[in-house]
């Protein structure tokens, strides 16, 4: 229908007038929002992270593709963009799998717990690779735009840092929230330098709230395992 053709294009493309020289789409505010709400829901191991984390990724993927998709704001960010689409893709594995426990485990969603020795003598090789290849990959794919050569390596440790990340979320690994921080070092000084001023604030909420997750998570994890057989704990 017209209106509702009319209504999707005025999202698109309305956008905060900051100054004079500077605008924000709103699409790159409301889908942090939407990133800030997941974050939050799976700090309580609730499963609505995922279904809430999903819309943010795909408003924010319309943001990163920047000129490639026709907005004005700037540079395209591959990796950004590119682990939206992961994003999607586990959101529907993590949800399907924190469903699946709750029916499992008496209402539980997932119990904190670190990844064994195994599980990390193969993901560390696995990342350093994938970050090798990436750079290359997204120097390549963005060859037609004039930035300097960290980007790409940044850019390519954003998008293979945050798979794992969200990975790790899914099995219930602490280390998830380790990686968030590690993203979050390398991301919030780039957004700022491409000016996506919106995602760069939340990324340094992030900072402080990651940091605090960890806390909590490493603190059930320590309760569940001196108390295999009992209840598993509450989160403060």
């Amino acid at each position: 229908m017209d209106w509702i053709d009319q209504l999707l294009t005025s999202f698109y493309t309305a956008k905060w007038q900051v100054t004079a020289d500077q605008a924000i789409y709103w699409r790159e505010i409301v889908g942090n929002a939407f990133g800030l709400g997941s974050a939050l829901f799976g700090l309580r191991r609730n499963a609505w992270a995922w279904p809430v984390g999903i819309i943010g990724n795909l408003l924010l993927l319309t943001v990163f593709l920047g000129q490639a998709l026709g907005n004005d704001q700037g540079t395209p960010l591959y990796g950004q963009a590119a682990r939206q689409v992961f994003f999607l893709a586990t959101s529907v594995y993590g949800w399907w799998a924190w469903q699946r426990n709750r029916r499992r485990d008496n209402g539980t969603a997932v119990v904190p717990h670190w990844a064994t020795a195994r599980q990390r003598a193969i993901l560390i090789p696995l990342a350093l690779a994938s970050v090798a290849l990436f750079f290359f990959v997204f120097r390549e794919v963005g060859a037609g735009f004039p930035v300097p050569w960290w980007y790409y390596l940044a850019d390519s440790w954003i998008f293979v840092g945050s798979m794992l990340a969200t990975y790790a979320m899914a099995r219930g690994w602490v280390e998830f929230w380790l990686f968030w921080i590690a993203v979050d070092l390398v991301g919030v000084p780039e957004l700022l330098h491409f000016g996506y001023y919106p995602s760069a604030i939340l990324y340094a909420v992030y900072a402080a709230f990651v940091i605090w997750g960890f806390v909590v998570w490493l603190r059930i994890s320590r309760a569940a395992s001196a108390a295999p057989s009992g209840p598993t704990p509450a989160l403060a």
